[in-house]
């Protein structure tokens, strides 16, 4: 036989149980609940399974940013201002190649859009130009056939990348010899 004290139950009130049980369905952890009403643990879990305690949907609202949110508005107005640049940059060189004699500054995978807005807006007789003048160019193929039609934007940009299929491959992040049937 031992000599061993029994073990003493900690008998709490029902008040105790009340405020532990509104702590724990407000979300606090239940060792921290334990600790702060001097109850077990184990006896807190009894306790919810029997009287089923429940904690709403959890609601989280906006997390701060680590910068705090005057930085994150502040990055984002940044961000905000560079995309609305570049957007613009690009409307003024797509509009003048659009509408003026020659491409303007756009990049190469543009030039599918451009001539076939230019066939379309503003005419067969410019399109017969186009075709006329960019014949020589190393892309010209990808936009006309060889009786001079041009097929859709997507299929002639598909032709483009595939015939600047490195440019596109370096421009995407595609190292050499992976996903090799891309474009």
């Amino acid at each position: 036989m031992t000599d061993a004290a029994p073990t003493r139950r900690k008998i709490r009130p029902e008040a105790v149980w009340a405020e532990a049980r509104k702590a724990w369905e407000d979300g606090e952890t239940a060792r921290s609940v334990a600790k702060r009403y001097d109850v077990g643990v184990p006896a807190l879990w009894k306790r919810r399974e029997a009287e089923g305690w429940k904690r709403p949907d959890p609601v989280y609202g906006p997390v701060e940013p680590a910068e705090g949110w005057s930085g994150f508005a502040a990055r984002a107005w940044g961000d905000f201002e560079r995309k609305l640049f570049e957007e613009q940059r690009l409307a003024r060189g797509l509009a003048a190649s659009m509408m003026g004699d020659r491409p303007g500054e756009v990049s190469q995978w543009h030039i599918p859009f451009v001539m076939a807005w230019r066939a379309e807006h503003l005419g067969a007789e410019v399109a017969a130009a186009d075709r006329e003048r960019y014949r020589d160019e190393d892309w010209a193929g990808a936009v006309w056939d060889a009786e001079g039609n041009m097929g859709s934007v997507p299929m002639m940009t598909l032709k483009l990348a595939r015939l600047f299929a490195a440019d596109w491959r370096k421009e995407h992040g595609l190292p050499e010899g992976v996903a090799e049937g891309w474009p």
